[in-house]
């Protein structure tokens, strides 16, 4: 079983993890677990006026790894094969992108994200993934 666990960062985050590793430990079979961090973009444009695209990408890759690897590391030290990603995008469309291109059965993500905000500004990401993503979708508050 390949599950895609998306994480931000935040309290919510936290909580999934925590769930999916005492639902793991029910399970006969360990799951491969995809962590995935989805980085909003900064408008290229903009930024590419100031600063080389690398150095761009290089944030993205190191903003992303400091929201994984603490994840990632975690749910290693509990016996589950994991993978890392970031990927930057829209969330809920590149969740629900991830989960096909990384062939997951199932999807575990909080239901809101890092601030009301930016809830309020890209609509729920937690509905977007459920509406796109045409597999099962575990939701942790």
């Amino acid at each position: 079983m390949n599950i895609l666990l998306a994480v931000d960062g935040s309290e919510y985050s936290a909580r999934v993890v925590e769930a999916l590793l005492t639902f793991s430990a029910r399970l006969r079979e360990m799951p491969k677990v995809h962590v995935l961090y989805v980085h909003l973009p900064i408008p290229i444009g903009f930024a590419t006026r100031h600063v080389a695209r690398e150095i761009v990408d290089a944030y993205y890759h190191e903003e992303g790894l400091a929201v994984v690897q603490p994840v990632a590391e975690r749910l290693r030290a509990a016996g589950l094969d994991v993978e890392q990603h970031v990927r930057v995008g829209s969330p809920g469309e590149t969740i629900a992108n991830a989960v096909n291109d990384l062939e997951c059965d199932a999807v575990w993500m909080g239901t809101h994200g890092r601030g009301a905000v930016t809830q309020a500004l890209l609509g729920s990401v937690a509905a977007r993934v459920v509406a796109l993503a045409h597999r099962p979708v575990t939701l942790v508050r």
